[in-house]
């Protein structure tokens, strides 16, 4: 399909602001030339006002695609191919990688108080027992690696110790190995917990807290949610190619 003025206008303003062109921007430019513009126009904020690094909005815009509740693999390589062009070592990904696999204990975080209400609503439980030493010497492990405490840890350890010890051990690997500062390592919790298909607000409540305690501005932190808020487009990312396709195969064109 040959391009009008105005769509090669579009492409053109596209990749001068965000790199990158492929079959599916293609797609949509060809159906709504307008909206992939609108898009531009939301999707460069953050890369207008520039807080975070370059590097750092490409390993956000990984969390955001890779989390366990999304995972639009597309924007995984395309993002991962732009952090490797930019310099970010394959080590770095992986740290993200790891760190965005966290997500996972959220069943935990939520449910374990939901057993404990259900448990006191029919008598068998009246308040939590006291730690015992272990557990004691799990939490303190826990606040030294990870650098903090929060009370929706409390059941769980109470509860489920040996579940807690293992989580201990599986999240703080990216804390003992990995290269990224502190600041950025919270940036990307921050990022899939505002992402729209998780939304874990206590999580992210904490991690903001975490981040501003280790220098990140609150301008940062909105880059970080300028990125994220984006994630609606792969509905359009998704969805145009298959309308285009079915067109193609019906030969209808509206």
């Amino acid at each position: 399909m040959a391009l009008t003025a105005r769509q090669e206008e579009i492409k053109e303003r596209f990749i001068a602001v965000r790199g990158v062109w492929g079959p599916s921007w293609q797609t949509v430019l060809e159906l709504d030339p307008e909206f992939l513009l609108a898009y531009l126009e939301l999707s460069a904020v953050p890369w207008t006002k520039n807080h975070l690094s370059d590097r750092v909005k490409e390993l956000i815009y990984i969390a955001v695609d890779a989390n366990a509740t999304h995972l639009y693999l597309p924007g995984v390589r395309q993002h991962v191919q732009a952090a490797l062009r930019l310099g970010v070592s394959p080590a770095e990904i992986m740290e993200v990688l790891e760190l965005t696999a966290t997500l996972g204990i959220h069943a935990m975080n939520i449910g374990v108080p939901i057993l404990v209400e259900v448990l006191e609503e029919k008598g068998l439980r009246s308040g939590p027992d006291p730690l015992g030493e272990r557990q004691q010497r799990l939490k303190a492990e826990f606040t030294e690696m990870r650098g903090y405490w929060h009370t929706f840890w409390d059941e769980m350890l109470e509860l489920d110790p040996e579940m807690f010890a293992a989580y201990t051990e599986f999240s703080s690997v990216p804390w003992r190995t990995g290269k990224l500062e502190p600041k950025v390592k919270e940036l990307v919790y921050i990022a899939f917990n505002t992402a729209a298909t998780h939304l874990y607000t206590k999580g992210l409540k904490l991690h903001i807290e975490n981040a501003l305690g280790l220098g990140a501005t609150p301008q940062e932190i909105l880059e970080v949610m300028e990125i994220a808020s984006v994630l609606g487009i792969h509905a359009v990312l998704a969805g145009a190619p298959i309308l285009a396709e079915e067109l193609e195969n019906t030969g209808g064109s509206d």
